[in-house]
Parts: structure tokens; C-alpha cells; sequence
């Protein structure tokens, strides 16, 4: 009854829905614009491109970054999104200061208040600690998101060949949370060749070094996107905490839905969620076809928890895998692509063996192997962002990625500059966002993005309470090398009076007294030496 009344709540919200973020924003959809190349809004607040007037922002030519990329993709120029958004545009906003957003009308992560001044600090809560109240809340959030049209973004339902090189555009509406489904889709599909044939190899989200900061910034949209559609600026996601876990325990009504009593893979019909369609699940028919995902509704929401491939992933991550990953000092090796050695990354991501940092193919570990066990509609890399399993699992994901960053304190440099996969290097704009925002502008900590996760807020580490303190002492470290030596040299220098004047003193004893000290010259010198 109480989440019933959390619902009905919610959905009666009235919406004031300001710019946000995405792909194709709905003003840039015409073919006006497609034709001209250039996505530079006009922000309502002084009604100028990009908010120029008031400082905010200016219509800027794209930049693409031009350093070579890896082998794993031997094409150049058939696939939109190559050199991210040349194709549909090559000027768009870009925003100065605090200021974000396609329009520059937002303010940054970790920045609110009218002029993005005031700094804040979320933090991201296990969902197991969540109170009863938030918990529906949550929930509710999801099923209004669900039905919550995009005012600001459409998604494209064709290439831009497709389109006739913009002259007839191919968009369509979409829900805010389907929004970010199909994101996550664009990012991972398949490439169309101009013989008519796909090319698999190829991914802009996955599979290299991009993956942990495209999801980053995916997910802080998404978190975004809630609290426009609720007006709840206060709204952080929750995460699964799935170490050691046995069983999926968020797959029972109370949470995200237990199994049918009459089918294994559909969801319990007490569930909230057992009445949503998926989208963009079906790559291989969009391949024979030629087209790109619709959003158009192709079923249930599916999911069997256990019932996966057990030669794959006998069993779910363990402390000591996570530990193991965390323990990885390079972030990226080799090929930096599923073959990598003792990378972090790939590690991770799953394609690594934790215990070794070897790469093996035959088994998902760590991030994949819960989209393995979840076997439904997670289980298919394109469409997985279709179960609402797929933010609490992946913002877990992103807290160990946080680990890593805090415990071994990598530059930027770490980052690769070149030679990654497509859309993997340092300065290449991610897929398929827009504001534009390079990978290496995610490489960096919760904490400087406006967030923090409980358990790391919580408990910390030695690291970081040793931290302020060893940079203090790295800048000062010259002086305090000087200081050891003349304290030195004080020290001598006191030492050689006392000792001269002790010398003395004995002299003087020996003769006036005859009986012998109480130890003997060897034992004073260790005990002196070990008490100093």
C-alpha cells in the first residue's frame, strides 16, 4: 500500500523539466540544423546561443581528437560515430566555468545554486540501507521516469545516410528512462559496412579503457535525468553491494521483482516492474535489417537468476576477487582491448581472472559475470540497461573503480592517449553525448564529480587520511631536509658539551672515591645509544 501511494505520488507530479542531457537534443532534430552542422541552443535565461550573454557559454568549433586509434576497427569514415559528432555536427556549445548542459543552461557536477557557485556533495547509499520510505521512493522514480516523455531529447531511428545526410531527419520521442537504454545501445552496436555486412568488433562503452569513465558519466546523467523528471534535486541512485552475495537479493517483489510461479523467466506479477516493455534487445535482427533500434516496445522485462551458464561463471565475485582486482596497479596493458594482462580495467570489467589479472575469454568474473547470472534481458549487452538491476549493479561497479583511483593515486597520464580502440582514447569525445565530453575528463575522483558512496564516506582508508598530509610534506619537503640537518648538527654540537663535561665530572669522582661504578663503560654507551 505504501509504495501504491509512493507511485501515485510521484506520478502526479507536475514537471518542470529544464536542459538536460543525452543525444539528439530536440532542437537540434531539424533539418535545418542537420544541414547547417551546428548544435548551439539558444538558453531561455537570455535567450542567446549557448547563453553567450550572460557568460555562460559560446558556439564553438569540434575539435576531434586526432591520435591513432588501435587495430580492432581497420575502417575509417562508415560509422556515425567516428570522430564523435562530426557527422551530424561540427560546432556545438561550449561551456565556460561551472556551466554545463547541451545549452550551457545546467550547472557541473558537484555544483548547484543560481550562478553553479555552491559546491555539493551527494552520497550514493547501499540499497540495503536504504529506509522503507526511500526505497519506494525509489521505485516510484523508476515507473514515472518509465512514463515520462523526454521534452528535451529524441533518439535517431536511422543512420545519417539513412537520413540523406540530414536533409530528411529519422527521430522519435522517447521516456526518460528508455532514453538511457538506448544510449547505452548506440554506444555498443554493431557497425554498419557499406557492403551491406556488420562489423562486431567494435564498441564504444565496453571492452577498453573507456569503460569505467563512459560509465561514470552515465551514470551521473542518468542520476541527473531522475531528479529533473521528480524535481528532487536530493535524489542519489543506490548501489548493490554484491560481494559474496549467493543469490540475486534484490530480485524479490519488495525490491525489483521475484520469478513468475509459472515462468522462469518473467517477473512475478506483484512486481511494479513486471508491466514494463524493454527496447533495442533484438541486435541481430537490426542487423540483418540495417537498422538502427526505434525504441519501439519488443516484450517483457526477462530475467532468471542462477539459471546461467555455470561453466562461465561457476559462482559470483568474492571479497577476495575484489581485493585482488583493487590490488592491479596498471589500468590499462597491451592492446588494452579483452586480451589485456594484469589490467585493472580489464579485470574488472570481467575478461581478466582476478586472482591472476590474466586475460581468459571462456569465463566472466567480476562486472560480466552478474550480467551472466541475471540471465534475462542484463545478459544482452545492448538492451541490458532495460532491467533497473543494471544502475545499482553498475554504480557498485563505479564505487570499486573509486577504490582503485583513491588507492593507487594515478595521473592523467595513466589514461591512454592513443592507440585504443576506437573511441577509447584520452581526448575522444564519448559516445553518443552531447555536451561533448572527452574520456579523461571522467579519469578522476568521486569526490571532485560532487559524489561519494556511504561505505567508502564511512570508513576511508589509511590512504586517505594519510593523503593531505603526505602532499603537504611533498611541498615542504626541502625545508624539512634542511631542518634534519642543522637539527643535526645542534645535536652534535650539544652532545660534544655534554659528553666533555661528563668526562670531567668523572675525573673528579674517580678521585675521591675508590670503589667502581656501577656499569661499566660498553653498557652505558648501548644503553645511552638504545634510549636515544
Amino acid at each position: 500500500m505504501e509504495s501504491t501511494t509512493m507511485l501515485l505520488a510521484a506520478s502526479t507530479l507536475l514537471l518542470v523539466l529544464h536542459a538536460a542531457y543525452g543525444q539528439f537534443p530536440r532542437a537540434c532534430s531539424t533539418a535545418q540544423v542537420l544541414l547547417n552542422k551546428e548544435c548551439c541552443p539558444v538558453w531561455s535565461g537570455d535567450n542567446s546561443s549557448c547563453g553567450e550573454v550572460s557568460g555562460r557559454g559560446v558556439c564553438q568549433d569540434v575539435v576531434p581528437s586526432n591520435s591513432p586509434v588501435g587495430a580492432q576497427f581497420p575502417f575509417s569514415g562508415i560509422d556515425d560515430r567516428e570522430n564523435w559528432p562530426i557527422v551530424f555536427y561540427n560546432r556545438t556549445c561550449r561551456c565556460q566555468g561551472n556551466f554545463m548542459g547541451y545549452n550551457c543552461g545546467e550547472c557541473r557536477f558537484g555544483y548547484t545554486g543560481p550562478n553553479c557557485t555552491d559546491r555539493r556533495n551527494m552520497i550514493r547509499k547501499e540499497i540495503f540501507r536504504m529506509t522503507t520510505a526511500e526505497k519506494d521512493k525509489l521505485i516510484a522514480y523508476l515507473n514515472l521516469a518509465k512514463r515520462t516523455t523526454s521534452p528535451d531529447y529524441v533518439i535517431a531511428t536511422g543512420t545519417y545516410e539513412q537520413m540523406n545526410n540530414g536533409s530528411d531527419p529519422m527521430f522519435a520521442d522517447i521516456n526518460s528512462y528508455d532514453l538511457f537504454v538506448w544510449l547505452h545501445y548506440y554506444a555498443s552496436r554493431d557497425a554498419f559496412l557499406e557492403d551491406g555486412s556488420v562489423w562486431a568488433d567494435i564498441d564504444f562503452a565496453h571492452e577498453a579503457p573507456g569503460f569505467l569513465p563512459w560509465h561514470r558519466f552515465f551514470l551521473l546523467l542518468w542520476e541527473r535525468e531522475i531528479q529533473k523528471v521528480t524535481g528532487d534535486d536530493s535524489f542519489t541512485i543506490p548501489f548493490w553491494d554484491w560481494r559474496d552475495a549467493q543469490q540475486c537479493d534484490l530480485c524479490i517483489d519488495e525490491f525489483f521483482g521475484g520469478t513468475h510461479p509459472t515462468s522462469n523467466t518473467l517477473l512475478s506479477p506483484a512486481s511494479f516492474f513486471s508491466s514494463w516493455q524493454i527496447i533495442c534487445s533484438q541486435p541481430e535482427e537490426y542487423n540483418r535489417l540495417g537498422v538502427i533500434c526505434n525504441g519501439t516496445n519488443e516484450g517483457p522485462l526477462l530475467r532468471s537468476p542462477g539459471r546461467h551458464d555455470r561453466d562461465r561463471t561457476p559462482r559470483l565475485p568474492t571479497s577476495a576477487d575484489v581485493e585482488a582486482c583493487l590490488s592491479l596497479t596498471d589500468y590499462e596493458t597491451g592492446d588494452m582491448d579483452r586480451s589485456a594482462n594484469f589490467s585493472f580495467r580489464n579485470t574488472l570489467e570481467g575478461y581478466a581472472v582476478p586472482a591472476s589479472g590474466i586475460a581468459n575469454r571462456s569465463q566472466s568474473s567480476m562486472h560480466n559475470s552478474l550480467h551472466v547470472f541475471l540471465n534475462g534481458s542484463m545478459s544482452n549487452v545492448q538492451g541490458s540497461a532495460n532491467d533497473p538491476i543494471f544502475v545499482l549493479h553498475h554504480a557498485f561497479v563505479d564505487s570499486l573503480f573509486e577504490q582503485w583511483l583513491r588507492r593507487h593515486q594515478p595521473s592523467l597520464d595513466v589514461y591512454p592517449e592513443a592507440n585504443a580502440p576506437v573511441g577509447h582514447n584520452r581526448e575522444y569525445n564519448m559516445v553518443p553525448f552531447i555536451p561533448l565530453f572527452t574520456n579523461g575528463e571522467f579519469f578522476v575522483q568521486s569526490r571532485d564529480l560532487g559524489y561519494e558512496y556511504d561505505y567508502l564516506a564511512e570508513s576511508g582508508s589509511i590512504e586517505d587520511f594519510l593523503m593531505p598530509y603526505l602532499e603537504q610534506a611533498r611541498q615542504i619537503w626541502q625545508w624539512l631536509v634542511g631542518a634534519a640537518v642543522v637539527g643535526g648538527l645542534v645535536t652534535a654540537v650539544i652532545a660534544s658539551i655534554i659528553s666533555l663535561t661528563c668526562r670531567r665530572k668523572r675525573k673528579t669522582k674517580i678521585s675521591e672515591e675508590t670503589r667502581p661504578l656501577l656499569m661499566e663503560a660498553e653498557d652505558y654507551h648501548t644503553t645511552y645509544q638504545s634510549n636515544l
